[in-house]
């Protein structure tokens, strides 16, 4: 071969080589935009909102695989299964589940106080969320110094302390679960160290649950989560078995509400002591055994829609926000004549005619939460697994 020929040869080969390496490139490109695609497409499948489920991922180029953390083991295996559709069945994980790493002596918890705040973040400094009552079960996913991060019934996440929390192992709550409990009925109650006598040992709101130690013919012995024993008053508490199986009362969704006139507002409430607008729907709800989902939001996603208000029946939720964009931002309940009782400022009554004094907002939607009882988001209490062994 001539040198002509070898010098010829040589920068084929150097071309070929040159022009193999942007396309390893492309490749690679090309692999990470499928794997991105297929993610972005499995987290609008299975887990579309931040406030129900974690999903943190993302693809690693250098390690060839998938790596973050998800809260639960269904979504990884949705995750899986969803790639493998996708023709990526062949990749690698590095991925983190949050309910599977916290120890098991620690998985589940029972809020210990009348009323716990839940924050956006593990400090107090955070974002108030949401807030769980004394008695109310949460799934722990996550330990952060001393703060935890978890999911109450109506699947919320957020970060509870852990000195509003009182841990219980699989065979405790299963114990828990099947105790004889009694839920507090009243607006707002004390526990008392003794019967008839002064000195609390915890103040108690609507739907705190406590588990029963004795009785009389008036006075019920009852202990919190955390052990400490005192009476309350048996016009003030029910049998939680016998009040989950109460059946829809309209008239108790508007008596509760109606009782909470003139209270504040608070960012993130869902107690008596002081609620926002979606927290209120919850309190009015919950009165009445059934677990709505968390903000207004959520709850609109939820039910049997109504086109006019002119048809709306006492109970049903009213949504507003953006005419323009459909984003809904705030919540009431209808109660007749045009009215309806939200919380605004503070709890108060407004009307939808809007030549009426009263006339605050026109609704961008309406739910009939009755007719859809047991559907997702509308979750009697009777049939929830974390409050009753199945």
């Amino acid at each position: 071969m001539s040198t002509l020929s070898k010098i010829t040869s040589a920068c084929i080969v150097l071309l070929l080589c040159m022009l193999c390496v942007p396309s390893q490139a492309q490749a690679a490109d090309a692999k990470g935009e499928r794997v991105a695609d297929a993610l972005k497409k499995a987290k609008s499948l299975y887990a579309p909102d931040g406030r129900t489920a974690v999903w943190d991922l993302e693809w690693d180029e250098s390690s060839q695989s998938i790596k973050g953390k998800v809260s639960h083991e269904s979504l990884l295996a949705q995750l899986k299964d969803e790639m493998g559709r996708s023709g990526l069945g062949s990749l690698k994980y590095s991925v983190k589940v949050l309910e599977s790493s916290v120890p098991a002596e620690k998985r589940w918890a029972i809020v210990k106080l009348s009323v716990a705040s839940l924050r956006c973040d593990g400090k107090h400094s955070a974002e108030m969320a949401t807030q769980a009552v004394m008695g109310t079960p949460v799934k722990v996913l996550e330990m952060v110094g001393e703060w935890c991060r978890v999911q109450t019934p109506d699947n919320y996440i957020s970060y509870a302390p852990e000195s509003s929390l009182q841990f219980v192992t699989d065979a405790q709550f299963d114990a828990w679960r099947t105790s004889r409990r009694y839920i507090v009925t009243v607006y707002g109650t004390r526990l008392l160290a003794a019967a008839q006598a002064d000195e609390t040992v915890s103040d108690l709101v609507l739907g705190n649950v406590l588990q029963w130690r004795g009785e009389n013919d008036k006075w019920v012995q009852l202990a919190t989560p955390d052990g400490r024993v005192g009476y309350v008053e048996k016009s003030q508490v029910a049998p939680l078995d016998v009040w989950a199986q109460q059946a829809y009362d309209d008239a108790l969704l508007e008596r509760t509400c109606r009782r909470m006139l003139g209270s504040g507002y608070l960012w993130g409430g869902t107690s008596t002591k002081v609620t926002d607008c979606s927290g209120l729907m919850k309190i009015a709800y919950l009165a009445n055994g059934i677990i709505l989902s968390r903000d207004a939001s959520q709850q609109a996603l939820t039910g049997e829609k109504i086109a006019d208000w002119h048809k709306a029946e006492l109970g049903d939720l009213l949504f507003f926000g953006n005419s323009k964009t459909g984003r809904v931002t705030h919540v009431g309940m209808y109660l007749r004549d045009g009215l309806y009782i939200h919380c605004s400022g503070q709890v108060k009554i407004n009307s939808l005619e809007e030549k009426s004094p009263l006339y605050l907002y026109s609704p961008l939607s309406i739910s009939r939460i009755k007719t859809k009882i047991g559907t997702t988001g509308i979750i009697p209490v009777r049939d929830h697994s974390w409050f009753f062994a199945r």
